[in-house]
Formats: structure tokens, sequence, C-alpha cells
């Protein structure tokens, strides 16, 4: 269904993100920000240091639900994005995973050196998200469209293979081109895991889902298809064979020239466009009638001003016939001021009736 009345069957009037998902094209569009519960904001920093760690915040399912719901009482977005982690998922399959400060996640064992049969998958580790889920749908206000998400298979491996993050996802290439049988079987897993995990955040209460594949511009075109557009694909035609009605949002950051293949090779609802692609080139580059997402730069939002407003204005003209939801290319930084973010808001939704 498309149109101004998409999304009807949530309420007496549309949720305005939910409806561009399914394909209106309102005047102005709806809004949310990538890492938007997180640290930019005092109130999150300030609960996270009661709790003593980030995997401790995410499992405690009360204080995560408060942290989804934080920016939205300060804001007013007009989507919840989930407060989790997309390592949640290879915690699932038997890795164990902490956090080591000031130095990032950490991932044991790693699968350069072992094998996908040495890890004791655990799904109960999802339920304590599930229920996460769970509260916040109910306290959250009834025109807010609640997304939950996932990494993407590709991103994940990357963490599962080098038992970290990497700045160019070496371990996890050279695996992929010196043992495809067995990054096969990585990815394979990955896909079931995250069925999993998405249809159950669906089944506790979020409306559409987001698939991050982060590092998906650090491989050569062939493997771009193999690793990120085919596993992907295999994840929309299997949600979308439980839940048919779910939006899927897919964002391949640094994908580039290769977007519009992966829009029409995932099959994905909508697609998140990063801040170093021109928004003019991907709308004409994009099947016309899909739904995009993004992509002002997350330094513009800390220069603020008019870097902002004129960032803000080239993306809207460039979508403007096409639906769309304001977002960032990426996560928000954490030293973003919050009046910039207020601002920008106000920008984007100045035509608002």
């Amino acid at each position: 269904m498309t149109g101004p009345d998409a999304g009807l069957s949530n309420g007496p009037t549309p949720k305005p993100l939910l409806s561009v998902l399914k394909g209106a094209c309102p005047a102005v569009p709806p809004m949310w920000l990538m890492r938007q519960a997180g640290r930019y904001l005092p109130e999150y920093r300030a609960l996270r240091a009661e709790k003593g760690g980030f995997l401790e915040l995410v499992y405690d399912s009360a204080a995560a639900a408060e942290v989804t719901l934080q920016p939205l009482r300060r804001f007013g977005f007009d989507g919840a994005i989930l407060f989790s982690d997309i390592l949640i998922v290879p915690y699932a399959m038997g890795q164990h995973l902490w956090f080591e400060a000031g130095e990032g996640p950490r991932l044991a064992p790693i699968l350069a050196e072992t094998d996908l049969s040495a890890l004791k998958p655990d799904f109960s580790r999802y339920e304590a998200i599930y229920e996460t889920v769970r509260q916040v749908k109910a306290a959250l206000d009834p025109q807010v469209t609640f997304l939950g998400f996932a990494g993407s298979p590709w991103t994940i491996a990357t963490y599962m293979v080098a038992g970290q993050g990497s700045k160019d996802q070496g371990a996890a290439r050279r695996l992929a081109y010196q043992n495809p049988e067995k990054f096969d079987a990585i990815i394979n897993a990955i896909i079931d895991a995250t069925v999993v995990y998405l249809s159950g955040q669906i089944e506790a209460g979020v409306e559409a889902v987001q698939l991050f594949d982060s590092w998906a511009g650090s491989l050569a075109p062939l493997e771009f298809e193999r690793w990120v557009i085919q596993p992907n694909r295999r994840i929309v035609d299997k949600l979308k064979a439980i839940h048919p009605e779910i939006p899927v949002i897919g964002f391949p950051k640094g994908a580039g020239a290769k977007l519009a293949d992966y829009a029409t090779g995932t099959g994905v609802d909508a697609i998140g466009v990063d801040e170093t692609v021109d928004p003019h080139w991907a709308d004409r580059a994009l099947p016309k009638g899909l739904p995009v997402q993004g992509n002002l730069d997350p330094l513009a939002l800390i220069a603020g001003g008019r870097a902002v407003e004129e960032a803000v204005d080239n993306i809207r003209s460039a979508f403007a016939r096409r639906p769309h939801i304001f977002n960032l290319g990426h996560g928000i930084l954490p030293d973003t001021p919050i009046d910039h973010v207020e601002a920008l808001l106000s920008y984007v939704r100045r035509d608002r009736p």
C-alpha cells in the first residue's frame, strides 16, 4: 500500500515513518538518527555509569528500554531504535563477548583459529533483548515507529573471525578468499541466527527492522555480491516468509556505486545512504519509488549552522519526489552538541503543518 494512507492500520492516523517505509511521500520527511540513544546524551552517560558497563546496560531490560526512550522524550523523533548491539548475534551463537575499556568489543574463540563446531549456541541470550522491546513498546507514543535491527552477515563475520573490530577487515577478507567453504558456513550460520533474532524482535513489538552492514565498503565487487548482496537477500526472503508486512531497511555503508545493485539484489523495502554518496546520484541510480534514508554527514551536525542547513537543503531537494526518511549517513558522534540536534529537527520540520 502506498500513498498518504500507508500505515493506516496502526491507528486513526498513519505513523509518519512507517508510512514512508510503505511508500508515502510527505512534504516533510520523518526523522530519526542512527545511534540517537547514546553517548552524546548526559542522561545516557549517567545511566551507563550507574550500570558499570555497556553489556550490563544492554542486558538490563528496564535500563535498555529507558535508553531507547531517552532521545524520544528530548527530541520527539518519528522513530525509536532499539538500544542493543550487533554483537548479540555472535554471543547467542556461542562466542564469549566482552568490552575492553577504551578498546571496544572482544569475541572468543576467534573463528580464524577454530571452527563453528567449537561454539555452543544459546538463543536464550536473545530473551533480555525481546523484553526490552516489550517494555519500550508499552511506553512508546503511538505515532512513533519502533525499529529493531541486526548486523548483516558480512559485518558480523568480520568480528567473529578476528575476535574484534579492525580497520580493513583483513582477517575475514583473507579467510573468504583462502577458505570460502569455511567462510560460507560462518555466513550461513549468521543468517539463520539473525532471522531468529529479528523474528523475535518483531513478535515482541518492533514494526520495521534495519540491517546494518557497517563494513560493506571493504569488499571487492565479486566479494560484495557473494558476501553482502546474497546473504542479505536470504535474510529478507526468510523474514518476509514469516512476517511479510514488516519493512526491512538495508544499510550497506560504503557501498558507493554498488548501492543500486544492493537495492535490487537484496529486495529490501528501503535503503540507507551513507554520507559519502551524492544524494542526487542516488535518486537517479536507485529503483524508482524505493524509500531512502539518510544522509547528513555526522560531522556537519557537529559543525551546525549554515553547514547543516545547506546539507539538509541538498538532501531534501534530491529526494523531494521519493519516499524519504531524514537521517544521518552514519551514527551520531559522542561530541555532538544537543542544541545542534534541536536546530536540525527544527530546520527539517520547518514546513511541517
